[in-house]
């Protein structure tokens, strides 16, 4: 295969396999870092391959299980109120990669409760329809021990099915309510738009960051009332001028909120059966490079 055949072929799979490895970590500098040494790894291959796909996906996802098992990665997971990196899918070229659910917030979220194991298992073989041999091969496990990891990471996911069933225009025309009733403060309005169980996760980092005068949260908080009353004395406290610019991040309607020009949070939800399940707050300054271009 001449150099511009093998780099088109690369090319044309590199958007799936920063997906894979994005979904796996949850960081797109890292997931672009892992597709480009799987391209050096692709040009150093010794024999033809029959299935090139197969193959960089698999060299993708044991770069990212060895990513996952670093010291550094255990100890950013092991927070609770650890957040994805939100993306404009549009401006990382993954606005067609396969199954866009499968890399909304709430998804990558979900992704993050499973082992590393578990993870690779329900992407490689549920979103890029891997066979079990293969998966098994990468994982050192056998047919029968990846069938039950699937199974365990299926039945995670579905604890949390219902929220991806909700369309575009419902999830923006609950996003807009809770900009209003977050702007007003009080803490009923909120609580109607809250599914009882809602959670509220706020990731300032790991050294923590203050919003308006309250540290950060530390861990998720749950139950509508304790999420509304949280939001409501959030907004008593913060004075600051603070911009709004709507967007599209995951695939969804969001929010990128504004200091000084420069992205400060970005917020993001997710719907079941017609209220506010998830709220997400990316609010570490370090992971708002991926929201999209502002002039």
């Amino acid at each position: 295969m001449s150099i511009q055949a093998d780099a088109a072929v690369f090319e044309s799979h590199r958007p799936a396999l920063i997906a894979l490895a994005y979904r796996m970590l949850g960081d797109l500098g890292r997931a672009q870092d892992i597709a480009q040494e799987a391209w050096l790894r692709w040009q150093a291959r010794d024999e033809p391959v029959d299935a090139p796909k197969a193959f960089l996906l698999k060299i993708v996802a044991r770069l990212s299980l060895n990513e996952l098992g670093s010291a550094r990665a255990r100890r950013e997971e092991s927070r609770g109120d650890r957040l994805p990196e939100p993306v404009d899918l549009n401006d990382a070229g993954l606005d067609r990669v396969e199954m866009l659910d499968r890399i909304s917030m709430a998804f990558l979220v979900l992704l993050q409760r499973l082992t590393p194991a578990e993870r690779a298992v329900l992407l490689l073989h549920d979103v890029f329809d891997m066979r079990h041999a293969e998966i098994g091969s990468l994982l050192n496990k056998n047919e029968a021990a990846c069938r039950q990891l699937l199974s365990r990471a299926r039945a995670n996911v579905a604890e949390e099915r219902r929220v991806f069933g909700a369309s575009r225009a419902e999830h923006n025309r609950l996003l807009q309510a809770f900009l209003r009733a977050s702007r007003s403060g009080d803490i009923d309005p909120m609580m109607d738009l809250l599914t009882e169980d809602a959670v509220l996760i706020v990731d300032t980092g790991p050294e923590g960051r203050r919003l308006g005068r309250m540290r950060n949260v530390g861990r998720p908080i749950v139950g509508a009332r304790r999420v509304a009353a949280f939001l409501a004395a959030v907004r008593r406290e913060d004075k600051r001028k603070i911009d709004v610019m709507e967007c599209t991040l995951n695939g969804q309607p969001a929010i990128v909120f504004l200091h000084d020009r420069q992205p400060s949070a970005a917020l993001l939800l997710s719907v079941a059966g017609g209220r506010i399940r998830h709220i997400f707050v990316q609010a570490d300054l370090r992971r708002l490079s991926h929201v999209g271009p502002l002039h």
